[in-house]
């Protein structure tokens, strides 16, 4: 490909890397996915969320999913000691069969690493060309504007031009940190202690099989998800504060302590891998697009692990900035504005998502219940709650996420114009649009 210019190269193979370069690649652009790791390799990131389930089914991914023979997820069990998180229920289970009629009731518990080889499999039968143990090493620029990347691989340099850059490094951040742009999300300095076991036996288990837990406690919250008939990833999240001076052993085994139901459904497990442990993984950029690149995915933003949401938000700005490229590429004269309104669309869904986290931290999704509640009968604001666990992060009908963006101090970017407009079930989000206008409550 030397002296050539593609059309898109994409840094990272993870799933906003691979589904932006599938949708590209089908649309018959020229994409490689340069991937600096050999697949399939370690993740975290195992539950997905039921909205996934609608955005593989429109990006023609979801037969290929299926077949895996993956955990069945319809639903997450959220306990609560205190008791007021969810409608003053110690444990609350978000059933994915109460969204609503069209939305689809079950997803999927994976490991990441089968799962994201899957996708980038999808990649590469798409057309795009994939090159695993690719060291971007830098930026290639004429002017202003990144015009192709240098990368290493198998011990030789080489170099790729390309009208558009998409940086899907994940934690990486290939442009964020050669800009020096990516910024902490310092109400959500946590660490992260998990482990997988095996001799999972689900008759132990207090709720229903293949469900999420999540159980909160004063230092923050443990998690339990299904890996496969045997298998199950324990984890918890705690504070850096209350992590420092200790190890990862003794803070992983008094906090799992604190949820008796995980404990219960552990009886008879025992571990199977050594502890691994993530510290200060929160953060953003306030600019997520520039001249001849966009950020997709973790590479821009990453909140928490709690709600599972971080695959979604990034395999839909991985198809949403394919579609902006493509039609940049077609139509050169509107890049600023396509770009634009990418980069906003970005910052709506990870801005919802993370005001999702934090209001868990502290009281304040009671106090968007309440506000909701204003309004709207119980039956549908169990619905509403449960879609936006789900993923509903881009929808502008949802009384939940309306009362949580109300609140200014959560505003993960700097002002921004939001892009609404669900990107997985569209016709429903217009659908609920018409059934509010003829209410009179929307206009």
């Amino acid at each position: 490909m030397a002296g050539t210019t593609l059309d898109v190269v994409v840094i990272g193979g993870g799933p906003a890397g691979a589904v932006c370069a599938a949708t590209l690649a089908r649309r018959g652009r020229s994409v490689v996915v340069l991937e600096r790791q050999s697949f399939p390799r370690f993740h975290i990131g195992e539950s997905m969320l039921p909205y996934m389930a609608g955005l593989l089914e429109r990006l023609g991914l979801l037969d290929a999913v299926k077949a895996q023979g993956y955990v069945v997820k319809r639903g997450g069990e959220f306990i609560d000691p205190t008791g007021t998180k969810f409608f003053n229920a110690g444990v609350f289970r978000a059933d994915f069969s109460k969204q609503g009629d069209g939305r689809h009731s079950e997803t999927f518990q994976v490991e990441r690493a089968h799962f994201d080889q899957v996708m980038l499999d999808q990649a590469d039968k798409a057309g795009a060309r994939v090159v695993h143990q690719a060291q971007v090493t830098e930026l290639v620029m004429t002017g202003e504007r990144i015009t192709g990347v240098r990368y290493r691989h198998n011990g030789q340099e080489h170099e790729l031009s390309a009208s558009y850059v998409v940086d899907a490094s994940g934690r990486a951040g290939t442009i964020a940190h050669r800009f020096g742009l990516r910024k902490t999300i310092d109400k959500l300095r946590m660490v992260a202690v998990f482990r997988h076991y095996d001799g999972l036996d689900e008759r132990h288990n207090p709720g229903h099989e293949g469900d999420i837990q999540i159980g909160s406690h004063p230092d923050g919250w443990v998690w339990a998800i299904p890996l496969s008939q045997h298998k199950i990833s324990v984890g918890t999240v705690t504070p850096r504060a209350v992590f420092r001076g200790t190890t990862p052993q003794q803070v992983f085994a008094e906090h799992s302590t604190r949820i008796p139901r995980i404990t219960q459904r552990l009886t008879g497990t025992r571990p199977s891998t050594e502890f691994r442990v993530e510290a200060d993984y929160c953060y953003h950029t306030d600019q997520v697009t520039g001249p001849g690149w966009l950020m997709v995915g973790d590479s821009g933003c990453f909140g928490d692990p709690m709600f599972s949401g971080g695959v979604l938000v990034a395999m839909v700005t991985g198809a949403r900035a394919a579609t902006t490229i493509a039609q940049a590429l077609a139509e050169p004269a509107a890049e600023n504005r396509l770009t634009a309104e990418y980069a906003d669309f970005f910052k709506t869904g990870y801005d919802t998502y993370v005001r999702l986290i934090l209001s868990f931290y502290g009281s304040e999704l009671i106090s968007a219940l309440a506000d909701a509640n204003a309004t709207t009968s119980r039956d549908k604001l169990e619905m509403y709650l449960v879609r936006l666990l789900g993923g509903d992060f881009w929808s502008a009908y949802n009384p939940i996420a309306t009362a949580l963006r109300a609140n200014r101090e959560w505003d993960t970017f700097a002002p921004f114009t939001p892009v609404f407009g669900c990107p997985v079930y569209p016709e429903l989000d217009d659908l609920d649009h018409r059934e509010l206008v003829a209410a009179g409550r929307r206009t």
